[in-house]
């Protein structure tokens, strides 16, 4: 599985340093610092609107320690990070793209259309059904259980886990 450097959510707010507490109002940031997913959480009364620089913003609440819940997938911040990583050259963050490709494709948001051949790539054409948007994802091939460990950092990096 390939390493990703991506942090889970704090239990900080990253303006006032003060403990989140179990039931609290949250809200998060996903920055691109570097090349790197950088999570950043705030107390609601720390918010002051989605920072200009976030690729993707959410609310949620702390949940107690311990406690194991259903993820509440929130397909329009996958698309948010979809749209961010269309440029992208790290080969770790193309394949969180493709995965989140995926993932928006079991979603039904997208809707696969072809495959591309350019070279030896593969690439996956696929189409936004709200938008009609056409999007090429590069397919990097990866095993199961690479596609497994990648989506379980996407659930981790978005508090979903």
């Amino acid at each position: 599985m390939i390493p990703y450097q991506i942090q889970g959510p704090a239990r900080l707010c990253s303006v006032t340093g003060r403990e989140l507490t179990a039931g609290e109002k949250i809200y998060s940031a996903l920055f691109d610092e570097a090349g790197q997913f950088v999570r950043k959480d705030y107390a609601a009364s720390a918010w002051l609107g989605p920072p200009e620089s976030a690729v993707a913003w959410w609310s949620g609440r702390i949940p107690a320690i311990g406690q194991t819940r259903r993820p509440t997938i929130n397909d329009d911040l996958l698309l948010d990070c979809f749209a961010h990583l269309g440029e992208a050259t790290e080969q770790a963050q193309r394949n969180f793209r493709y995965v989140v490709a995926l993932l928006l494709m079991r979603r039904k948001r997208f809707k696969f259309e072809d495959v591309i051949h350019r070279g030896d790539e593969e690439l996956l054409l696929l189409r936004d059904v709200r938008s009609g948007t056409r999007h090429e994802v590069l397919d990097p091939r990866l095993a199961d259980d690479e596609i497994s460990g990648v989506q379980d950092e996407v659930f981790r990096v978005l508090g979903w886990e």
